[in-house]
């Protein structure tokens, strides 16, 4: 185990994640993990990480930290604007800094992005629990003691063996990521409850834009643009709820679930968003727009493989003289 990073800055929310805890959801226990797990992949895979290696999920930017070591990182998600000792650093590129230099990220570079992922070679060292170290933010377990980063905690690696040479530079290419925008359309199926909705509340589902309320956070988001017409006002049985379930409450106001969604509801499921559409809603914030637009599972089946091939993407070397150049441009050294 090695120390990595001081955190000087947390931002907004900063907590460790990895791909969380599906297996436990029969004890109650939300599934949770990275908000958008494609990007968490994609960080891990850039620094040669087991693709659910504990990692830093950071919303909305406003973060520094310290680095204690010479490490491997990669960042990914939403494009932040981000130095490396006052130095501008591109996202989803594999990263070598050395020990003692300030890594800082800012506000986001494009009209969208919520959350990025830092990744470290070697995986940030973090207790298991129930067969996951991300952070329970409601169960208060997890990650740095089931909490947000606070300035001043210590988060330590267990530091590998890397390859600078051949490893250092690598970029993900853009084509092979999901199709993040300021006004994504996600993709949604008939929800389990679609029987006790009439045509023109879907319709109306459909017609607009909806946007992210102020009362949303990493359980769901909140739909503000109007009260759906006719809901449902007729009681049903809890029933198992899943991360992209749309519930409508009585009030016509579409509740999006997100990563950690309680694991029963009570509320009518219109739509269920399809899998590989979830990144696109992971990088939404408070204030932002998204839309939805039925699809067929056949559908739904084939984004879900192009996801898992874009998850998959040959990354290969860098090459030594594209290293060289780009190290020299930093002024980084290839030891430390």
């Amino acid at each position: 185990m090695t120390l990595a990073l001081r955190v000087l800055r947390p931002g907004m929310l900063t907590t460790v994640q990895d791909l969380g805890r599906p297996e436990a959801q029969h004890y109650g226990v939300p599934v949770g993990g990275a908000m958008d797990r494609f990007a968490l992949i994609a960080a891990n895979r850039l620094v040669s990480n087991p693709i659910g290696a504990a990692a830093l999920e950071l919303t909305a930017g406003g973060c520094a930290f310290e680095l204690l070591a010479a490490l491997m990182v990669a960042i990914t998600g939403a494009e932040l604007n981000i130095t490396l000792d006052g130095e501008p650093l591109p996202t989803w590129t594999t990263i070598f800094a050395r020990s003692g230099q300030s890594l800082e990220l800012t506000e986001r570079s494009q009209p969208w992005g919520a959350r990025a992922y830092l990744a470290i070679a070697g995986g940030l060292d973090v207790p298991e629990m129930l067969g996951s170290r991300s952070t329970s933010l409601a169960g208060t377990f997890g990650g740095v003691e089931g909490r947000p980063l606070r300035a001043g905690d210590l988060l330590a690696v267990d530091m590998p063996r890397v390859d600078v040479l051949r490893e250092a530079g690598r970029t993900w290419p853009a084509q092979a990521r999901p199709p993040y925008s300021q006004l994504p359309t996600l993709r949604i199926l008939p929800g389990p409850h679609s029987d006790l909705f009439d045509s023109a509340t879907v319709a109306a589902l459909l017609a607009r834009a909806w946007q992210i309320s102020s009362q949303s956070n990493r359980m769901g988001y909140r739909l503000e643009g109007g009260s759906l017409p006719n809901p449902p006002t007729s009681s049903i049985p809890s029933h198992g709820v899943v991360p992209g379930a749309i519930q409508i409450p009585p009030d016509g106001g579409p509740i999006l679930l997100t990563a950690d969604a309680q694991t029963t509801g009570g509320y009518p499921i219109i739509g269920v968003v399809v899998g590989a559409d979830l990144p696109l809603a992971a990088q939404l914030l408070p204030g932002d727009q998204l839309r939805f637009d039925l699809t067929t599972v056949t559908e739904a089946v084939a984004a879900w493989k192009a996801l898992k091939a874009w998850e998959a993407t040959p990354l290969g070397d860098n090459g030594i003289v594209g290293l060289l150049a780009w190290a020299a441009a930093l002024d980084l050294p290839l030891v430390d």
